[in-house]
């Protein structure tokens, strides 16, 4: 049987964290929303209210509404302002060390009923829960970007996670009405452990000669009715992070398939991360996209 929520943590308030916390307030619940400083936090928040005030423009909801979802958020530096929440969400920097100092910390705060769950695309989640006196309420909610519109939510089941948490963790996206898809702790879950190897094979067909950046991604998406090609996908998710995912999966798994492409190398030794930098596979610094004639 689920736990009931009503109070969210959300741990950081970059690219996924705010959407993160945007969408939870949206379902109804009081988000606490933590960042490292106050410059971060103001960042992030600064996002949700431009996402509420263009949902209001577009006639997605009322201003009566927006300003309902915003009172819901309250911002924080603090680890002690999460001690009541009933769910913790953790959404940093996908590097485990800097995550399991962060649940440390956290774990000897939040009531130990808590359910804790972390956001990552590609780490393992025993590795997390395991720095915690609460293994067994420990699960991975996956969120997509940008979670505002992204349906899909990866629920994962680590090998010490409860039957209780992992009902809380698979009602409550819902409750978001988000499409909540149970899933194994294996690296890349399902999505990623599919879509990582095209992203790199485009990499390769590039390096190959098979064809240019435009010419893979335009016949990907004529061919096979994708909405974007794979090397606008590739910079759509960063380049870094890309990077990220294919070492920790290529780590576990030890095939070719999963393995980091030369170009994608240099491209992230250029640091060249996709559209976050302005660079990647595409030049983003003019009014379109453009192809980087550098690669």
């Amino acid at each position: 049987m689920a736990q009931r929520i009503e109070t969210v943590g959300v741990l950081g308030a970059g690219l996924m964290g705010h959407g993160i916390a945007q969408v939870a307030a949206q379902a109804g619940y009081q988000v606490v929303l933590r960042e490292v400083d106050e410059a971060a936090l103001a960042q992030g928040v600064g996002k949700i209210e431009k996402q509420l005030t263009r949902a209001v423009e577009k006639g997605k909801m009322s201003q009566e509404e927006a300003d309902g979802v915003r009172a819901r958020i309250k911002g924080t530096v603090q680890y002690g302002e999460l001690s009541e929440c009933d769910l913790v969400i953790e959404a940093i920097t996908e590097n485990l060390p800097a995550k399991l100092e962060m649940w440390r910390e956290v774990d000897k705060i939040v009531k130990p009923e808590a359910v804790f769950a972390t956001n990552t695309s590609s780490l393992s989640v025993i590795d997390q829960a395991a720095a915690t006196a609460r293994p067994a309420k420990f699960v991975g909610l996956h969120y997509f970007n940008p979670a505002q519109v992204m349906k899909l939510v990866e629920v994962v089941r680590c090998v010490t996670t409860g039957e209780e948490a992992f009902a809380t963790a698979l009602e409550f996206a819902r409750s978001e009405g988000k499409l909540a898809i149970p899933t194994k702790d294996k690296a890349g879950f399902i999505v990623n452990r599919l879509l990582v190897p095209y992203m790199l094979d485009a990499i390769r067909a590039l390096e190959e000669g098979v064809g240019s950046v435009a010419e893979i991604d335009e016949a990907m998406k004529a061919g096979a009715g994708h909405p974007m090609g794979p090397l606008t996908l590739a910079d759509f998710v960063g380049l870094d992070t890309l990077g990220s995912i294919c070492d920790v999966m290529f780590d576990e798994f030890r095939e070719r398939r999963f393995a980091c492409p030369p170009t994608l190398r240099k491209v992230l030794s250029a640091g060249w991360f996709g559209r976050k930098s302005g660079m990647g596979f595409y030049d983003y610094s003019g009014e379109a996209p453009a192809e980087n004639r550098g690669i």
